[in-house]
């Protein structure tokens, strides 16, 4: 069970702060039941998670450890997919994202980036996987390095030696 004021990350939403533990406050939910009121690092709402879901959470990894991970990235290959309907790719990136790893994000993003290269043009869903990808993966970042989103990007640049 997590506890109130610690950040989490919660399924495929991100980073999430455990605002409250309590029954929900609405009419005709069971005040026996128990549920994790979670505020997200980025958007806006709230995600109401009983303390007994299934979904996939997780405390935010350590300083150490999100370190090494961006120590790892450039050995981290990227994830490519070679079909070019976009049903079929969209489903391809949408399994990489229920992996709920970090990895997995950064060879989201670094197969998109070989991928829009390649075609030399911008498509609204890569662009859009691409965010999401680095907004789970930067703020997961951020909080375990103690820096602003802002500035993740331009930490993992210099920390890699990539220009």
């Amino acid at each position: 069970m997590f506890n109130v004021g610690e950040k989490i990350i919660y399924g495929e939403n991100g980073v999430c702060t455990v605002e409250k533990i309590a029954p929900l406050n609405m009419s005709g939910a069971s005040k026996e039941k128990l549920y994790y009121y979670l505020t997200p690092m980025i958007g806006s709402g709230t995600y109401f998670a009983p303390v007994d879901t299934m979904a996939f959470m997780r405390p935010v990894m350590s300083r150490e450890e999100a370190e090494a991970l961006v120590d790892s990235i450039p050995g981290i290959p990227p994830a490519i997919c070679n079909d070019s309907r976009f049903n079929h790719v969209d489903a391809f990136y949408r399994d990489l994202f229920k992996l709920h790893t970090n990895e997995a994000l950064v060879s989201v993003i670094k197969g998109l980036r070989c991928r829009m290269a390649e075609r030399k043009t911008r498509s609204s869903r890569a662009e859009a996987t691409m965010k999401r990808a680095k907004d789970i993966l930067h703020g997961e970042l951020s909080v375990a390095l103690e820096i602003e989103f802002g500035d993740v990007e331009e930490y993992i640049k210099e920390r890699i030696g990539a220009n």
